[in-house]
Parts: structure tokens; C-alpha cells; sequence
């Protein structure tokens, strides 16, 4: 790779970063596998290597309704859900909060 190559590359990324291209948002979560938890879910399309699973966690709870836990059921990388800067999809299940 020449030095022009690497500085485009370094650049792009760069600006990819910047412009919260890397940042997670909702998506159409991945139907119910035989024996997962039942209700209302949300899915989450992120980047496993720049986002923790914490903020995953923080986009899935405001994805969910009021008085609901979300408690993650599945993760994937199918890229027909996902783009390929964030190709990992977790699915969660929007359970009642308990009292």
C-alpha cells in the first residue's frame, strides 16, 4: 500500500468516525427462535469493536416502552440487517420492569 493509499484510508476513517457514522441506531429486530423469551422486540444495529454493550444496552432500554426492562435474546451479523461499518444486530426483548 503506498503512502497516498494509507493516507486516504486513515483520512476516510477519520471523517466515517466524526460524522456518527459508527453510531448505533435501531433497526428490525430478528424474530422470535423457538423457546426465546416472548414480547415486544427491538434491535439494535452497532460496531462491536467502537461501541461498549452498555450504550447497545442504553439505545435498546429508550427503544422499549415505559415500565419495560430490555433484556438481550440474540446477537448476529447477518448484513442484510445491518450496514457493513455496523454489522452486528442485537435483539432484545422488552420485558415488563419488575415492582
Amino acid at each position: 500500500m503506498t503512502r497516498r493509499a494509507a493516507a486516504l484510508l486513515l483520512i476516510l476513517a477519520a471523517t466515517l468516525a466524526g460524522c456518527g457514522a459508527l453510531d448505533p441506531y435501531p433497526a428490525a429486530p430478528r424474530a422470535a427462535q423457538p423457546g426465546a423469551p416472548a414480547g415486544p422486540r427491538v434491535a439494535i444495529c452497532y460496531n462491536t469493536l467502537a461501541t461498549p454493550l452498555a450504550e447497545v444496552q442504553a439505545e435498546a432500554q429508550q427503544e422499549c416502552g415505559a415500565n419495560t426492562v430490555a433484556q438481550p435474546v440474540d446477537t448476529d451479523w447477518y448484513l442484510q440487517a445491518c450496514p457493513l461499518l455496523l454489522p452486528a444486530r442485537a435483539t432484545f426483548v422488552c420485558a415488563p420492569a419488575p415492582k
